[in-house]
């Protein structure tokens, strides 16, 4: 199936590069709702600009939706196409993802600490940390974000030559004397790319309803 990138920052160029190199399925540039007229697995990674034709393109041409923004209005949003919410595109982490969303309310009355860090230029929501927030009852506002290089380098261990593009979580339960730490570390594109390439391998093969999926949904179903 063909797929069409939106968005021309960090990630939807990535992304770009990697599907042309690999050549794993025809991919094209967003130009326009108006040129295009076939079914197609569209992936959002813009800003929202171009969102309202990006929908009009699906719902017209029965194509299914990827959103990998985070923020974005399609979370309240109804529409009458497959619109899939990808908080996350790491095949692993959103594994571990479905894993607290099942069980993280056995943690509601502990003491949760939740630490994330990105690449210094990350200015938006970071999705995947208030994701990791909602499933164990934590306020989003209570995430602790890191930018600061020398802190990321020196303190949590984020090698130099990702430190231009990294994704790192810790969280960490106590109980009085007791407690449990949790961590993950994502280095580079490549994962996330990989990522996107299977979500668009399994929308493909599979048949998705007019609504809005969560990409956690495509995991308890045994698609990814």
């Amino acid at each position: 199936m063909q797929v069409i990138i939106v968005g021309s920052g960090k990630l939807g160029r990535e992304l770009f590069t990697s599907f042309k190199e690999r050549a794993a399925f025809p991919v094209i540039a967003w130009t326009g709702d108006a040129a295009y007229s076939f079914p197609s697995v569209v992936v959002h990674t813009g800003s929202g600009r171009e969102l309202d034709d990006v929908v009009s393109y699906c719902e017209r041409t029965r194509s299914i939706l990827l959103e990998l923004s985070t923020g974005s209005t399609l979370l309240k949003r109804e529409v009458a196409c497959p619109v899939v919410i990808c908080p996350n595109t790491n095949i692993l982490m959103l594994k571990f993802m479905v894993l607290l969303a099942q069980g993280g309310h056995h943690f509601k009355n502990y003491k949760i600490q939740i630490t994330e860090s990105h690449q210094a230029d990350k200015s938006s929501v970071p999705g995947t940390a208030v994701n990791l927030a909602e499933s164990l009852g934590v306020s989003p506002e209570k995430i602790k974000s890191l930018r600061d290089v020398s802190v990321q380098r020196d303190v949590l261990g984020i090698p130099e030559e990702y430190l231009s593009r990294h994704a790192y979580h810790r969280l960490v339960i106590e109980d009085g004397l007791s407690s449990v730490a949790l961590e993950t570390k994502v280095f580079g594109s490549t994962p996330y790319a990989d990522g996107v390439g299977q979500i668009i391998q399994a929308v493909s093969k599979n048949d998705l309803e007019p609504r809005r999926y969560n990409v956690l949904e495509l995991i308890d179903m045994g698609w990814l």
